[in-house]
């Protein structure tokens, strides 16, 4: 299948959406670990697509959106946004808590976002460019990563940029450290996220790379090196 990387449209945004909830467990549905899709999309994704859609990019194939990398360049207002949305998504959360029909996972997962969730987040610096990505199991190759990492990178350093980082989820047979100094970056913090500890048998970590573009504004892998 052909594949094209392209910046994010508003009408991507239903399909961003549901990739968010479609791999959000472990790159599967979260529906065993948190059953409402619409509060963790919102959670995650909003900022990307409403307030700083210029900077999200989309991996397609025959009109249909695949994955996303959304991206951060106005780090201030992320912080401010943030501070504002986040109260008020755990007022929507306890709200919907309390008056609605939760199973029993998604009221564990509540608790956990309000005693451990918070806790369990890696260093990351402070003022430069993040993003975070997601394919669909059918778009997850190397060649589709390389392109949409080099999408972003591209995008920093025509906008001036110098540095940026990302946090991502590694778990057994996903990721690890050797692939993130593959492409150059560094590891600046790891911390293991605890949720998963009931419906997963593995450690599952979140990590902090960095990657510094003063040295190198090319991605290291070459997409020969694909899966």
């Amino acid at each position: 299948m052909d594949y094209q990387v392209r910046f994010y449209q508003q009408s991507d945004r239903a399909a961003v959406r549901k990739i968010c909830a479609d791999t959000g467990f472990l790159s599967k549905p979260i529906d065993p670990v948190f059953q409402d899709r619409e509060l963790f999309a919102d959670y995650l994704t909003n900022y990307y697509t409403d307030c700083e859609p210029e900077s999200t990019l989309v991996i397609e194939s025959d009109g249909v959106v695949k994955g996303y990398l959304m991206g951060c360049r106005r780090c201030r207002e992320n912080d401010r946004y943030h501070l504002y949305h986040n109260a008020i998504l755990v007022g929507k959360g306890l709200y919907r808590y309390l008056t609605y029909p939760y199973n029993q996972s998604s009221r564990k997962f509540i608790h956990w976002l309000i005693w451990r969730g918070w806790r369990e987040v890696p260093k990351a610096p402070k003022g430069i460019p993040h993003f975070h990505i997601n394919l669909l199991q059918e778009a997850r190759t190397m060649r589709h990563s390389h392109a949409m990492m080099q999408g972003f990178v591209d995008y920093l350093v025509s906008k001036g940029e110098k540095a940026f980082y990302g946090q991502m989820v590694v778990f057994e047979g996903r990721r690890g450290e050797r692939m993130f100094t593959r492409y150059g970056f560094e590891i600046l913090d790891k911390v293991e996220v605890t949720k998963y500890r009931e419906v997963y048998p593995e450690k599952v970590y979140l990590f902090t790379v960095y990657r510094d573009l003063t040295k190198n504004s090319k991605i290291y892998r070459s997409v020969e090196e694909e899966d």
